[in-house]
Formats: C-alpha cells, structure tokens, sequence
C-alpha cells in the first residue's frame, strides 16, 4: 500500500506540469501564425502568468497549491480558448499536439489539486 503524495511531492510534479505548458507557451509565442492570429497570445499570457506566480511560491508547498487554486480558472478559460483557435490559425500537427497537450497539463493540475486539502 502506498502512502498518499506530500505537499512537496504534488508541487514538485506541478512544476513539471508547467514546464511542459511553458514549451507549449515558447512554441505558441515564437510561430509564425500567432502574427495573424493575435488570439493565440492568450495562452502565452495565461502560462507566463500562471508560472510566475508559482514560482515564487515552489519552497512554500501550502502557498503554491493556494496559488494555483487561485490561478487555475484563468489558465483552464486559456486552455478552451487554444482549443476553439488553434484549429483557426493553423491545421499543422504541432498546433493539434500543443492543444492536447495544454488539455492534459490543465487535466493534470487539475487532478492533482483534487487530493490536496
């Protein structure tokens, strides 16, 4: 029988979570489309705010899921945003990957706040 995560161990793997939603912010922010489609910036914006925030917050396990509580909403609106388009400015496989995987970071962070207090 396994023991439940502590505190440390969810931030720590939040903050993997968020490294794979930053590649998927450098990516968004560096393309060529986001030129024509300024809608997309609102993704880039969303994870620059979300990590920020977190961030200063990593040694503080309770203040971090605090935060990220706090941030989630906004970052899950930017996600189903990316959702609706991405598809609009480019049918290219790398904007179908980077819309699945901001679904599962915002999936993940969401499963992993489930089993804090």
């Amino acid at each position: 029988m396994s023991t439940p995560p502590t505190a440390a161990e969810i931030v720590e793997r939040c903050q993997q979570v968020m490294a794979h939603a930053w590649m998927v912010r450098t990516f968004v922010k560096h393309s060529d489309e986001v030129e024509d489609f300024p809608e997309l910036m609102g993704i880039v914006r969303a994870v620059f705010d979300t990590s920020r925030a977190l961030e200063t917050r990593a040694d503080d396990p309770p203040a971090y899921l605090a935060m990220l509580r706090k941030k989630l909403g906004k970052l899950r609106t930017a996600a189903a945003a990316f959702r609706r388009n991405a598809p609009l400015a480019s049918a290219h496989t790398n904007f179908q990957q980077a819309v699945v995987s901001m679904d599962a970071c915002v999936d993940e962070l969401e499963r992993l706040l489930s089993g804090t207090p």
